[in-house]
């Protein structure tokens, strides 16, 4: 008899103790305190309170920061391509109280969000093109390349369209609307993953690797533009110092043929025929070379200072 008595005892002090009058509320969490499913209380901070046992219950909220994760879906865009959009958000509880009336769990709070964000999303994203969704408010082609983007076949300006930034700003202010009424404060919503059907996928692999050889060719033409200036400029310095030279040369060569004459003038003047005698002799030198042979007849004067060594 005396065990279950015992075994009875301590789960009458168990209980007691988790009824107790005394709970404490952690930091980084908030409390409220129910009596028979009806709040009792203000919201309750961090610290020791008390309730009575029993008959009142502590229901207690995170005060920071929460998470909410949705799950990918597959949404059509403004110009009809399908992608599979993973989105996050953050968000807390800003009146635990209202929290508590309208959703009363964290689990709850979730379940509800996703109704809210998701369908915002989904608005947002059929409500825009594709290359609005992926890239920055700031983007501009690189270069003078010109964009092309239509919508059903009408070309549309890059300057009418707008960026992940802007979508997402008009995103978190629709979402927002609808979250005070269960206490809740959502931080903001972002996108983690695009992730593109097989079909958009190869299309906007294509479009990267049209705008880059647009990109390229820009550079080209420019490089090449580039080379024939530094081409023509190398050719006119080039004719000018080989005109430079020229003259440069002509200049010494005619200098150098009147010394050459001022100088075969005065040994002329000194003795003529030793002057006739010493140019014969180098017309001989030029004129028959080492393997050479010389044919004269013995009348010329070509041969006259041989005929007189006879």
């Amino acid at each position: 008899m005396k065990s279950p008595l015992l075994l009875l005892v301590a789960v009458l002090l168990v209980i007691g103790f988790m009824q107790a009058p005394l709970f404490i509320v952690e930091e980084g969490h908030q409390a409220l305190v129910t009596q028979f499913g009806k709040p009792v209380s203000d919201v309750l901070g961090p610290g020791l309170h008390w309730k009575i046992p029993f008959i009142q219950k502590v229901h207690r909220f995170e005060k920071r920061i929460l998470k909410w994760d949705g799950d990918p879906n597959q949404i059509p865009t403004k110009d009809k391509r399908y992608i599979f959009l993973d989105t996050t958000a953050r968000w807390r509880i800003a009146d635990p109280l209202l929290f508590y009336k309208t959703v009363a769990t964290q689990h709850g709070a979730q379940s509800r969000l996703d109704d809210i964000i998701d369908s915002v999303v989904r608005d947002a994203v059929s409500g825009h093109l594709l290359v609005e969704l992926v890239r920055g408010s700031d983007y501009r082609a690189p270069g003078s390349v010109v964009e092309e983007i239509e919508i059903e076949g009408v070309p549309v300006s890059p300057d009418q369209l707008v960026g992940r930034e802007e979508i997402l700003a008009n995103l978190l202010e629709k979402a927002r609307a609808s979250t005070p009424e269960y206490g809740i404060e959502l931080i903001d919503v972002q996108i983690k993953r695009i992730n593109y059907v097989e079909q958009v996928r190869q299309r906007v692999y294509e479009r990267m690797i049209s705008e880059r050889k647009k990109v390229a060719a820009e550079f080209r033409s420019e490089g090449e533009g580039e080379k024939a200036d530094i081409l023509g400029q190398m050719g006119k310095e080039l004719k000018s110092i080989t005109s430079q030279a020229y003259r440069e040369a002509e200049e010494i060569r005619g200098r150098a043929d009147a010394e050459a004459a001022s100088i075969y003038a005065a040994a002329y003047g000194k003795d003529r025929e030793f002057y006739a005698f010493m140019r014969t002799l180098e017309s001989y030198r030029k004129a028959v070379g080492k393997n050479g042979k010389l044919v004269l007849s013995t009348d010329s004067d070509f041969y006259r200072y041989l005929q007189e060594i006879r």
